[in-house]
């Protein structure tokens, strides 16, 4: 909860209980989440003050917002945000299981540069991405056994 709010207010944005206690959600689970996940991890929220709380986090860039094929949005706080950030948000990847449904970030890619550097060996100088959309679909260990 104090890294939680350490985060809001270092992102200058209103420190609020739905805020913090979703934002420490995020940095707590090891993958990404729905919306109805944290919905059933705080069944006392109503669904409109979590569904602010979760843009006021992504708008903020203390979460990112992943659209699966499913059509379901997924919210993660990867390891880029579990220290307080500059106003920076590291682009990386995810590994979606086609069999669970389980969305995981890829934070170690984007964080190495390798992302950027691959744009910009491809692309050339001048390039500069503001979003990345990176999938890798396969089965998570637990499923591939």
């Amino acid at each position: 909860m104090a890294l939680a709010e350490a985060q809001l207010r270092g992102a200058a944005v209103r420190i609020t209980a739905a805020r913090v206690k979703v934002l420490a959600a995020l940095l707590d689970a090891q993958r990404a989440v729905s919306h109805q996940d944290v919905q059933d991890a705080f069944a006392d929220m109503d669904r409109v003050t979590l569904y602010r709380a979760l843009d006021c986090l992504t708008d903020a860039g203390l979460a990112h917002k992943i659209a699966g094929d499913d059509r379901v949005f997924r919210y993660s706080a990867g390891a880029e945000h579990r220290a307080v950030q500059q106003d920076r948000h590291v682009q990386h990847g995810h590994f979606k299981c086609t069999r669970c449904a389980k969305v995981f970030c890829l934070d170690s890619i984007g964080e190495a540069g390798l992302l950027r550097d691959a744009l910009r060996e491809t692309l050339g100088k001048g390039f500069q991405s503001h979003d990345i959309e990176f999938t890798i679909k396969g089965w998570c260990a637990d499923c591939a056994h």
